[in-house]
């Protein structure tokens, strides 16, 4: 099947007719017959019959639907792409990030860099790092920030601030005397501890150190994100070892902070793409996503 024929297939399966398809395209009826009735002879079969005054496409146009949906998601890619060719540099700036950071550090650093530079638009996203990568490389972002840094020869991973991860717990949890203090991995021994997804590459380095002790966590709770790690610890669910940017973020009515001894150091990354220079405003940006996660980070030393 040519383009072309995958156009007039997809508009008949989602009008019904000829003569929407045609509308739905802005061209005629016998253009869209025509290069229906082509597509049918270069397949060998047909692709729609008529059922009560409506086309309803035959069992062999199901089954090559999955593909050409893999088409239409490949072209629509290429048009994403093309229009962000199309852009001003300077003018607008993309910004993808991890969950937890898109709720944590990314709306201070967004909020003061719009009052600094009006006339920029921003246009932020939230994703999973994998996730994030691909929209770089189809420059569908300027950057990303994340706790991961990729193996990717297209990317490049440039480190802004480096933290460890802590312990978040509802606020009686621990006794008044031991605020502060450091937490040691095997206070974690049989706690009731909320687990985060085997994707997620902090908590996979995490419950390598879990395998030490005995008697292990209870992890009868998993999620997804952060935050949502962080609200559970609040609604007293248990305790959850998370990064400091979320935790920091969460009520301190409800919860208590400690970080974890020995620690578990964590970076954050700025991921750009490796074969071109960002808009010339990008590394003003960065650095003030540096100011912020070194400020909110200061604050677990307090």
């Amino acid at each position: 099947m040519r383009l072309r024929h995958i156009e007039v297939f997809q508009a008949i399966r989602q009008t019904g007719s000829v003569s929407a398809a045609a509308q739905l395209l802005h061209v005629s009826q016998p253009a869209v017959s025509k290069v229906l009735q082509h597509a049918e002879l270069q397949l060998g079969f047909a692709l729609f019959l008529r059922v009560r005054g409506k086309l309803q496409p035959t069992p062999e146009a199901l089954l090559l639907e999955r593909e050409v949906d893999k088409v239409t998601e490949s072209l629509q890619g290429v048009q994403r792409l093309a229009a962000s060719l199309r852009r001003e540099p300077g003018h607008r700036l993309r910004i993808g990030s991890t969950p937890a950071l898109a709720l944590s550090l990314m709306p201070p650093v967004i909020n003061e860099w719009t009052r600094r530079y009006p006339d920029t638009r921003c246009e932020l996203a939230s994703a999973h790092t994998r996730e994030l990568v691909q929209n770089l490389l189809m420059r569908e972002l300027d950057v990303a920030l994340t706790f991961k840094q990729p193996d990717h020869p297209g990317i490049k991973a440039q480190a802004l601030a480096h933290g460890v991860l802590v312990a978040l717990a509802p606020r009686d949890y621990w006794p008044d005397a031991e605020l502060g203090l450091p937490l040691a991995l095997d206070e974690l021994a049989n706690a009731p501890l909320i687990g985060l997804s085997s994707a997620d590459p902090l908590f996979a380095r995490f419950e390598r150190y879990l395998q030490a002790i005995e008697p292990p966590p209870r992890i009868r709770l998993a999620v997804q994100t952060y935050s949502l790690a962080s609200a559970m610890v609040e609604s007293g669910a248990g305790l959850a070892v998370i990064d400091p940017f979320t935790a920091l973020g969460a009520s301190r009515e409800r919860t208590r902070i400690r970080p974890l001894t020995p620690a578990l150091p964590i970076t954050l990354y700025a991921l750009t793409r490796a074969d071109e220079p960002g808009p010339h405003t990008l590394e003003g940006l960065l650095q003030l996503f540096a100011q912020h996660a070194s400020e909110q980070l200061q604050r677990l030393s307090l």
